[in-house]
Parts: structure tokens; sequence; C-alpha cells
């Protein structure tokens, strides 16, 4: 069994993105992502395999990251 680590939601990282196809348990109450450190999946928006770890700053400009619990403010009318 591999180490886990547990993320804040708002992290930037492959494994708290929605276009992220990987092993991940998501606790949206308390806001936070377990992820395996070793852990890969599939980039639905690149269509290629990467580590769940994979930081902001190793993703190139293409990448449509969006999190896993968008704002609730976006969409609403003032």
């Amino acid at each position: 069994m591999s180490p886990k680590l547990i993320v804040p939601a708002e992290v930037k990282i492959c494994g708290t993105c929605s276009y992220w196809d990987g092993e991940r348990k998501v606790d949206s109450e308390l806001r936070i992502v377990v992820v395996d450190d070793c852990s890969e999946g599939e980039c639905l928006v690149h269509g290629k395999c990467c580590n769940g770890l994979n930081h902001e700053d190793e993703l190139n400009e293409e990448c449509i990251w969006e999190h896993l619990a968008p704002d609730e403010s976006i969409g609403k009318e003032k």
C-alpha cells in the first residue's frame, strides 16, 4: 500500500483538477482530496497519462485546469 497524501481541494495539482481521471478520494465537506503519492491518471484535456501530484508550475499553458469545487459565486447574478 503506497503512502497517501491529503491536500486541500484548492491546491492546483492534477489530482485536484476535475479533468484528471485517476484514483482519488474527495471529501467535499472538509474540502480535501486524498491521493496516493505515486498515483497516475489520464489528463482528459491532453489525453495523456500524468502523475496526480503534478504541480501547476509543471503544467503547460494549454492546460485547462478546473477545480473540483468551482467557486459558488460563478454564474450567480448580482
